[in-house]
């Protein structure tokens, strides 16, 4: 059976699973056996989410959404978002070049990586506070209550980022009973990690808590060239709440937390060994040829990572009579200075390739929601103001051995051009040191009002509203200087002056000499003017250039600042987001919805080296001015920026920025909840117009607006207590994503191509069995999480290279857990994550500038250890 059969079949063997699901436990359960369960023989617990802004019990929120409790998250040895995906199906976590470049991606839609102007597309929330780039999302997660993942677009409530969904992380708050844990791991390569927290009251109105935790771990991969372990963990945090009641109607709750990331960080194997594997090797480099999963790595230094984070918010909430008052205020600080060695060779190509970013961010919202259970209508109204500033220094040089990697590339190439320049010959071009200095960033400030509005029909039917309108502005620059003077060579006057020189020796006139060439041009205009027509042609075409092979070395080329005289670097979007629902208890076990929402994202920039101006204000094309008569033979092509005078030498055609996304899906759902069995399942269709797409080509990431991505699918998550003991989970996505729209893609028309990256199905098992031993309370855990495989590149001669080379990125993992508490509180837990060493790539990449060579992330290998816990 082929790859597209057999995931064709997954999807339909899916669906028909959910549906048949669906229609057994709705026909086979009466209405009347439903109401006459008694509350003390259900043995699922009840749970409670927020992630609307309104507190309401999982089985009765008409929203797709998973819930991830604090229980689970012990159990199942959640450390972090990342892992959190091994228990929510349609949620996806990459991690790619550094420890901040983590990418969270809900059903197939989702970006935010790589460039600190790219914001996500799916929001990330810690206690109400919106936290705008995965640099501030990843560190381990506080003292939880739970984790809400809310699919599909939510930007009626949460404004202008959470086009393709959110994650809303919830803490504890402070408790006015004294009490506390304190929490030791050990496993497995030299890994161990303590937590504590404490909490308790200061008075009869104010409690306090306190948390901090330590993560250290050696790296999984040896770099042998260094010395070094690679992809380490060395993380710890702190974080200190104050909680104030100081009546029944008012609460106030402060938050300060800090965290602070240093690691070496990522392994990147080579997956494909192309034709530049030989010039690394013969400049006394290496690398591993074709095999990631042996964890050996050579670099010529070591990829650093350092990422602080800090915050402070405050949460006022003021019941009213008719209405409860909510005002989040939030001030967050994100710093993060790396250095990569980017080509993941020891050859030094790169000796140095630095980004420092700092982001501060505030944020205000105000929200009023009615209060009143007993009325016809339900409805909340707020306001969100967002005020960012971003700013970015990149350091970039070539490495010492650049340039004999160069005359690989092009044999003699650099000293030829030195030669006929009549500059010193090896000391010119492609020296260890040359490379761009760059200065980025932009401020963004954004509000948005928003409203809703629940209409109870009748008893069980209800009909919502919900409206959202947002603007958001965004004020941009980028300014470099370049040493790197190979890249700023203009080679078609090289060459027209090369060929012009050789057509001048045919009729005897050398062209370094006035007295020789001087008197030629005079006596005879017309067959000069030949002269300088036939060498022009000659020089554009690269064929007949003789230094147009050359061009391929010009990788780091003059930088166009902006904001200039054309473009004003500035954005100012608006856009009115809107959710339509009706939900209906048919019984009060089952309740059934449908709903159709539409989500933004804000355009975001390209604040990198790769940002260009479109092909509406420039046209690529450099000029020739004959060297003997000073004429211009071949003008810049006419532009607003050339004819700005402000076109540089190589100047391409590109983006600035991409445009706003719009997002659209239609939803029908329905959630089951028994004495001991819940079923929620979820149709969706949804659609993302001008998604946000950063693909990176090998040099650079091109960022632009795709036309239109959609996907449609089922999602469903059943949880069935077998026994008062045992309970069993079975969580899944079956999609069919689709490029509706794509014609200019980096890799070409993509209209009708399955995006990379996304499986046509994603499920998890989990099974927990609780048991008692003595006077000791146990259990056994173990998950399962499957993901069909999906094409690692948009681009069709990668993807069937990676393809012949027999990589999969679809996978098995099995994790697996056992505990036992004490009478007295104290617990101590076994865990092992991914059991049977699975073994694949999360992410493929063109090796840097190493055409033909294929590099990639490799997975996790098996990691277990032993978890003691103490609480009072």
């Amino acid at each position: 059976m082929s790859k597209s059969t057999k995931s064709t079949f997954g999807l339909k063997a899916a669906l028909s699973l959910s549906v048949g699901m669906t229609a057994l436990v709705a026909g086979g359960i009466s209405a009347t056996a439903q109401e006459e369960a008694a509350d003390e023989t259900k043995r699922l617990n009840t749970v409670t989410i927020t992630a609307t802004k309104r507190e309401q019990t999982l089985q009765d929120v008409p929203v797709a959404v998973s819930v991830v409790d604090d229980q689970v998250i012990e159990k199942a040895n959640i450390q972090d978002l990342g892992d959190l995906q091994s228990l929510v199906p349609s949620l996806s976590v990459g991690q790619l070049q550094s420890s901040a470049n983590t990418n969270f991606v809900i059903r197939g839609f989702g970006n935010g990586a790589n460039n600190a102007g790219i914001e996500p597309s799916v929001g990330v929330f810690i206690d109400g506070v919106y936290r705008s780039r995965s640099a501030s999302q990843i560190s381990d997660l506080p003292n939880l209550q739970r984790v809400e993942v809310l699919r599909g677009p939510q930007s009626t409530l949460f404004g202008k980022n959470a086009s393709a969904g959110v994650i809303s992380i919830v803490t504890r708050k402070p408790q006015f009973e004294q009490g506390g844990a304190v929490e030791g791991s050990f496993g497995n390569f030299n890994s161990y990690r303590v937590k504590g927290d404490i909490t308790g009251p200061l008075s009869d109105t104010v409690a306090y808590s306190a948390s901090a935790y330590y993560n250290k771990r050696d790296g999984y991969a040896d770099d042998l060239a260094t010395g070094d372990d690679v992809n380490q963990r060395n993380r710890y945090g702190l974080r200190g709440q104050l909680l104030f009641q100081p009546n029944e109607d008012l609460e106030i709750r402060l938050i300060g937390d800090y965290d602070k990331i240093d690691e070496i960080c990522c392994v990147a194997g080579n997956l494909i060994n192309g034709p530049t594997g030989g010039a690394i090797f013969a400049l006394g480099g290496a690398l591993d040829p074709a095999n990631p999963f042996s964890y050996d790595v050579y670099n010529n230094f070591a990829s650093e990572n350092d990422i602080d984070n800090s915050g402070l918010s405050a949460q006022v909430d003021y019941s009213m009579a008719w209405a409860d008052l909510t005002s989040i205020t939030s001030y967050r600080m994100s710093s993060l200075t790396q250095n990569a060695d980017s080509d993941f060779t020891s050859a030094d190509l790169i000796s140095v390739n630095f980004n420092e970013t700092d982001i501060d961010t505030f944020t205000q919202e105000f929200r009023l929601t009615s209060n009143n259970t007993e009325g016809m209508f339900d409805w909340m109204v707020g306001a969100f103001y967002f005020d960012e500033t971003v700013e970015i220094e990149n350091d970039f040089q070539y490495g010492s051995q650049f340039r004999g990697y160069a005359d690989f590339l092009a044999p003699g190439g650099f000293g030829a051009v030195e030669g006929f320049l009549g500059v010193p010959i090896g000391t010119t071009f492609g020296q260890g040191g040359q490379g761009p200095r760059e200065e980025f960033g932009q401020d963004n400030t954004a509000w948005s009002i928003f409203g809703t509005l629940d209409t109870h029909l009748t008893d069980r039917l209800t009909a919502s509203i919900g409206l959202n309108y947002t603007e958001d502005e965004k004020d941009a620059y980028g300014r470099a200087t370049n040493s790197d003077a190979f890249s700023a060579l203009n080679l078609d006057q090289l060459g027209y002056t090369a060929i012009l020189a050789g057509l001048l020796g045919q009729n005897g006139v050398d062209i370094t000499n006035p007295a020789s060439v001087g008197p030629f041009v005079q006596a005879n205009p017309a067959l000069y003017g030949a002269l300088q027509q036939g060498a022009a042609a000659a020089a554009q075409n690269p064929a007949q250039n003789p230094f147009a092979p050359l061009a391929g070395l010009q990788f780091l080329p003059p930088f166009l600042n902006f904001p200039n005289a054309v473009e004003n670097g500035s954005t100012s979007d608006d856009n009115v987001s809107y959710t339509l629902r009706l939900a209906y208890d048919a019984s009060d076990n089952l309740n059934v919805y449908g709903s159709y929402s539409t989500g933004f994202k804000a355009t975001s920039w390209n604040l990198s080296r790769d940002s260009s101006p479109t092909v509406a204000n420039f046209t690529p094309g450099n000029s020739i001015v004959d060297p003997v008569t000073g004429q211009t033979i071949v003008p810049t092509p006419s532009s607003p920026l050339g004819d700005a005078g402000l076109g540089v030498v190589n100047q391409g055609n590109g983006t600035r920025f991409a445009g706003p996304e719009e997002a659209k899906v239609w939803e029908l759902g329905a959630k089951m909840s028994f004495d001991n069995f819940a079923l929620n399942v979820a149709f969706f269709d949804q659609t993302i117009e001008g998604f946000q797409s950063n693909v990176f080509t090998g040099t650079g990431f091109e960022l632009l607006n795709a036309g239109k991505q959609s996907a449609r699918g089922i999602e469903w998550d059943i949880t069935a207590n077998l026994s008062d003991n045992f309970t069993v989970v079975f969580a899944g996505t079956a999609q069919d994503p689709k490029y509706d729209s794509f014609p200019d893609s980096a890799s070409g028309d993509l209209s009708g191509q399955a995006p990379s990256g996304i499986p046509e199905l994603s499920t998890s098992v989990s099974a927990n069995y609780d048991f008692t031993l003595g006077d000791m309370d146990g259990y056994v855990r173990g998950d399962w999480q499957h993901e069909a495989d999906s094409n690692y590149f948009d681009d069709p001669v990668n993807q069937a290279a990676i393809e012949a080379a027999g990589f999969e990125r679809g996978y098995d993992l099995f994790n697996a857990s056992i505990g036992l508490t004490t009478s007295n509180d104290i617990s101590a837990s076994f865990w092992v994550r991914n059991l049977t060493q699975e073994e694949f790539v999360t992410t493929a990449f063109p090796s840097v500038a190493q055409a033909g060579s294929l590099s990639g992330y490799p997975n996790q290998p098996r990691t277990y250890g032993i978890t003691l816990r103490k609480e009072f």
